[in-house]
Parts: C-alpha cells; structure tokens; sequence
C-alpha cells in the first residue's frame, strides 16, 4: 500500500491510500439497483476518476472542494486510469496532510511578496492615490493574499492573486520609468493594485480557498465592475478629487482591453493602456510556465484554448 501516491505517478495495479481533493462526485445506481458514487479526486499533479461500489454515502455531490482520505486499487478501463476505492471518507480535523502537495500554491514567499507590495505603496509620491490603496489593500488584505487569481487560465492556485499583482506592480514601476514623461506613476501603480480586487466578491470558494464558481454576484455584475464600483465609493468617502476617482475606476473597467475579453470599455488614458499591457504579459507568460511545465524540450504542447494555438518548449 503506498500512502499518498501523486495522481501522475499512479498506474493499473497500484494500492493507494491517502488524501486528495474531491473535485465531482455524483451518487449513482447500477442496472441492478445498487448505490455507487463516481467521483474525480485529485492534487496538484492531476486528477482521476473513482469509483466507490455499494455506497451510498455519506460522501456525495455537497462535499466536492474538500478534502477525502481514499483507500483502493489503481485500474484500466476503456484506456484511462481507474481507482477503486473500498474506502473512502471526509478528512477530519485530527488527519494530518500537506495541503500544499494536494491544492497548487503559488510558488511565493507570500509574507515578502506583501511586503514588497506594500513598499511600493508607500512610495506613491500622491497622497490621495496612497490613501486609497492603503484602505483598500486593508480591506482586502487576507483575499489578497490567498486567492487565486482565476478560475482556470492563470494563476488558478492558492496566493495566485497576490503573484500575479506582485508581478504586475514590479512591471508597472519599471515601465513608470522608462515612460515618465507620459504616464503618473502613482495612478499606475494604484489601479495595477486595485484591478482585480473585485474578484473577491466574483468568486465561490472551496473550504480550502480554491475557486469553484462565480458568485452571483460575478456572473451578474463581474470583477470590473465591482471593483469600479467600490472605489467611486470610498473616493466618495474620503473626497478624493473627481477626476483622480474616474481615472482610477476606468484603469479597472479597461484593463482587459478590450470588450471582447471582457473590458467594460476600451483604455484611453496612458496609465490604462499600459494596465491592459501589463495584465496581457504577466497573464501570457504564466499560461506558457504552466502549458510547458511537462513538455520535453524539442516538443510542442497540446493546443492551449487561452492562447488558441501549441507552444514550443526549446532546448
């Protein structure tokens, strides 16, 4: 028996037990009338489906997005691994796993990476762009630091959303100096920071903090306008100038460039082009580190849907 065997390292005839991350379960009867469940569980190196004969529960359909302790046998059928589990149960507050080793986290020091970030902020030179992101990042701080930045496409891992800021805000303030005689600084720097702090509200989340859904709330309005929405409030509030209010909420409803990605409507300031900009490279280069993470050097990769075409991974 081999104790919490990775996903991508499991074959037909190996006897696991351990704990993985129910990601579909569904309660079923065969032809003859007895209960199973088919189910999908895996961790941060795949996923494969399980089935559980004679069960009927207490395991099904509510308890995807947590955590269960499985206990069968590794199979073939019709050309895709099966594991049969003889065993299978929620994890409870007494087991001990590495919840690193079951759910993708960013590959981050995510208490520097704050600190990096909240460096930056304190460096704006415009009081009234520094007062907002020191409210709103206070507001958000435990999101901000543990949300996925997506559902799928990009940096859909644990902290994705603080790597991906983090990144961007080191790529905006080097571009703010190549660029000063065009772009503020301190307005670039603020809605790279704020751009995506809709999403948690946009979000439905695991216990664990994985993304399963849009809210209602993000299926209805989105993350760009939330979050547009939210800052012409507190700058409301805090009577910051009109003006620095609406450059800021139009650097969020912009920055997926255009309304055919999902942008509100098209950037039209510097400060906004470069946001859009700077949002496309970070979100490209990460969809090319994960597509070629397991390709051999001298091959392609499958088709990635997000960029709609194969990536080459050289030597």
């Amino acid at each position: 028996m081999e104790w919490n065997k990775p996903v991508s390292e499991m074959g037909p005839g190996n006897e696991v037990e351990g704990f993985y991350l129910l990601k579909a379960a569904a309660s079923k009867v065969t032809t003859s009338g007895k209960p199973f469940l088919a189910a999908t569980v895996g961790d941060k190196t795949g996923s494969i489906d399980v089935k559980v004969w004679d069960y009927a529960g207490p395991v099904g359909a509510a308890d995807v997005g947590k955590i269960v302790k499985l206990r069968g046998e590794v199979s073939s059928y019709r050309g895709a691994l099966q594991f049969t589990a003889g065993r299978i149960r929620l994890a409870g507050p007494n087991d001990q796993y590495d919840i690193s080793a079951i759910v993708p986290v960013a590959p981050i020091d995510t208490d520097g990476t704050l600190a990096m970030v909240e460096s930056l902020i304190s460096s704006l030179e415009d009081p009234d762009y520094r007062q907002v992101c020191t409210v709103l990042l206070d507001r958000h701080r435990q999101a901000f630091r543990s949300l996925p930045a997506g559902k799928s496409v990009h940096h859909s891992f644990l902290s994705g959303l603080l790597m991906h800021t983090a990144n961007m805000l080191k790529i905006a303030d080097f571009l703010s100096g190549i660029y000063g005689q065009t772009v503020n600084r301190s307005l670039l720097l603020t809605g790279t920071l704020l751009h995506d702090f809709g999403k948690e509200r946009e979000f439905s989340l695991s216990e664990l903090g994985t993304v399963t859904d849009y809210s209602t709330e993000g299926q209805l309005l989105g993350h760009l306008v939330m979050g547009a929405m939210e800052v012409d409030q507190l700058c409301r509030e805090r009577n910051i100038p009109r003006e620095k209010a609406l450059l800021l909420e139009h650097m969020i409803l912009s920055h997926h460039g255009e309304p055919e990605f999902g942008a509100a409507v098209r950037p039209v300031c510097a400060e906004a082009e470069l946001l859009s900009l700077i949002d496309m490279l970070d979100s490209r280069m990460e969809i090319y580190a994960e597509a070629l993470h397991d390709v051999t050097p001298g091959q392609f990769s499958q088709r990635v849907f997000a960029l709609e075409k194969k990536l080459y991974r050289h030597e």
